[in-house]
């Protein structure tokens, strides 16, 4: 289940609340973490044991542990004996949170901590957090990691994005950074191992990790994968598939629209410009409801022009990472626009710096009815990134989409940065 906006406010509600009589809708089949609290399963500081916890967050649990909690942490420490909560535990590790200093510790758990270790391995498993991208950047941080033709995975505002759609966790292997997300089909790397030595060790390592939770699955792989390992991958016995590759542009070109084989996206951005009273400021969170509706209404007209399945698919499937672009731009450090015509929002931007050379366009959406707003805004974008020292711009892959493919192929892009997938070799 997943949370929702909250519609009068900036932040989020549970889809089984009832505001009008402030009831849970669900309350007899609500989830296990639902059912604990105010208890709550988390980490020991070493992250080496389960504990059950009494949560001092909840506002009315403020003071010295009272009888009820104690008998209720009694109870809850028989539900967790029992064989299909013990396995529901153990199925869905992101039940067992990070440890807290403001939760009182009321008991170890060491046969759900046996279980856990047994099913997922002995080297810690972490939640992929907000507080967790400057780990992440850190190890990014290298120069192998930070060349002009980075692919734009290659940045934790990429993945986290999705974090509400897949499940991203990670774990430090032989020293290096591994990012894992987890999908219905199964577990799959979202990149290669990120750390200053060879891949080999911590790549077989996390390797056997994915065997172990998907079995003889074949959705064991790892994705993202730049053209620089491919020798290296393919001597350790993987095979390596080609994907969708990313598009890089010189900046000064799309800033500046020049010449004949920019005079379509010129015309536009100058129609725009003469048919329309407009304002463009830099993204605020008070945008993000006005974000909300345009986003629907963009999701309309895509449909009524028929959009391929897979395009509609993927627009579903886009909502919530858009929603946290909206919510954490600030602290993702995206760089937001919104353009206004009459008051009304009506197109939005947002982007990151890949590295200090190659500023990423990560999300662009513009009402369709407004000939010329698009192109427009991308040249505001391009030219406020080469402003401030982007050589090249990033738009990322096509998806496979014929016409998202046609439309970044008409800006003439100077090189498609390779991408690939590496799957072990299964044996027969």
């Amino acid at each position: 289940m997943q949370l929702v906006p909250d519609p009068h406010s900036d932040g989020y509600i549970c889809p089984a609340f009832d505001r009008e009589t402030s009831t849970c809708g669900i309350y007899e089949q609500r989830p296990l973490d639902c059912q604990l609290y105010p208890l709550a399963l988390m980490w020991d500081e070493p992250q080496d044991q389960v504990l059950l916890g009494w949560d001092t967050k909840c506002p009315f649990m403020r003071e010295e542990i009272p009888g009820e909690i104690q008998r209720h942490a009694e109870q809850v420490m028989d539900l967790l004996n029992q064989a299909d909560i013990h396995d529901q535990v153990v199925a869905h590790p992101r039940l067992i949170g990070r440890f807290q200093e403001d939760v009182v510790v009321l008991a170890p758990l060491p046969r759900l901590t046996e279980a856990v270790a047994g099913r997922w391995g002995t080297t810690r498993l972490h939640r992929f957090t907000l507080e967790d991208l400057p780990l992440m950047a850190a190890a990014l941080d290298r120069p192998e990691c930070c060349e002009g033709q980075s692919l734009a995975a290659y940045a934790p505002v990429f993945h986290y994005m999705w974090n509400r759609m897949l499940a991203y966790w990670w774990m430090e292997l032989r020293g290096a950074f591994c990012l894992f997300a987890q999908s219905s089909d199964g577990w799959f790397m979202a990149l290669p191992p990120i750390g200053a030595g060879p891949i080999e060790a911590p790549l077989s390592d996390a390797m056997q990790l994915l065997q172990r939770w998907n079995g003889d699955s074949p959705v064991s792989r790892v994705e993202n994968v730049p053209s620089r390992l491919i020798p290296e991958l393919e001597r350790l016995g993987y095979r390596v598939t080609p994907t969708e590759p990313d598009y890089l542009y010189r900046a000064p070109d799309l800033a500046a629209l020049a010449g004949d084989r920019y005079r379509s996206q010129r015309a536009l951005c100058n129609r725009f410009e003469r048919e329309q009273s407009f304002e463009v400021d830099s993204y605020q969170i008070g945008d993000r409801q006005g974000c909300r509706t345009l986003l629907g209404d963009w999701s309309r007209q895509k449909q009524t022009e028929g959009l391929e399945s897979f395009g509609a698919m993927l627009a579903v499937d886009a909502l919530s990472a858009h929603e946290v672009i909206w919510s954490q731009a600030s602290a993702l450090q995206v760089t937001g626009k919104v353009v206004r015509t009459h008051g009304r929002l009506c197109a939005y931007t947002f982007g990151y710096w890949l590295t200090s050379a190659t500023f990423c366009v990560l999300l662009e959406v513009a009402d369709r009815t407004l000939p010329g707003l698009a192109q427009y805004l991308f040249r505001e974008t391009c030219r406020t990134a080469l402003a401030a020292g982007a050589e090249y711009i990033n738009t990322m892959d096509d998806a496979g989409l014929f016409g998202l493919r046609a439309s970044k192929q008409a800006y003439h892009p100077a090189q498609l940065i390779p991408n690939f997938v590496a799957s072990p070799v299964r044996q027969s």
